[in-house]
């Protein structure tokens, strides 16, 4: 019996493998993301066979879970914060945190001016970016506002608005990483 459920299996991975992961890669950009997704459907399936479970309709059932599993990791993925991402600064000191470029409050010299300045500097850069990708950027990290929210708002998609953020926090970055550097080196 165990024989015959291990050959099923094998044959059906070998199956169906490669479709199950062009399915998923169409949904999933990053490669390791879709290797562990299509590892849980396989071994969700191993374990139901295993169980002794009969499955009707086998693609239909794989493709099902492996929706299942998309949308849970689609779910699982939390946005980070702007403040809380680290800037590569290829200084080979490390990641930097925007709480490293500002000022420490509890200094006494320039604090008021470097602050100022800081605060002028993100500001600038933040009206700098294209209006969608400021207006979702500005919605989640200064609203506080969910992309749930900011979709049923607008219409737009969660992904489309995650994508739109996700480019305005790379464009931020840059600019910030570059005004880091001006800063150490004056």
């Amino acid at each position: 019996m165990a024989l015959e459920q291990n050959e099923r299996i094998q044959r059906t991975v070998e199956k169906e493998r490669n479709r199950l992961l062009q399915f998923i890669r169409k949904r999933v950009d990053n490669v390791a993301d879709a290797e562990d997704i299509l590892q849980d459907v396989l071994y969700q399936f191993t374990q139901y066979l295993r169980l002794g479970t009969d499955i009707d309709s086998l693609t239909g059932w794989l493709f099902a879970v492996t929706r299942n599993r998309i949308t849970d990791w689609f779910r699982k993925k939390k946005e980070d914060r702007f403040s809380d991402t680290a800037i590569e600064t290829g200084d080979g000191e490390g990641p930097l945190y925007l709480s490293d470029i500002l000022p420490d409050a509890s200094a006494k010299t320039d604090v008021p001016m470097l602050r100022k300045f800081m605060s002028e500097a993100i500001a600038e850069a933040i009206d700098e970016l294209p209006e969608e990708q400021r207006y979702v950027f500005l919605q989640h990290e200064v609203e506080g506002r969910s992309f749930k929210e900011i979709a049923a708002e607008t219409g737009i998609s969660v992904n489309t608005l995650l994508s739109r953020k996700r480019y305005a926090v790379l464009a931020l970055r840059e600019r910030l990483a570059l005004l880091y550097k001006e800063l150490i080196n004056d």
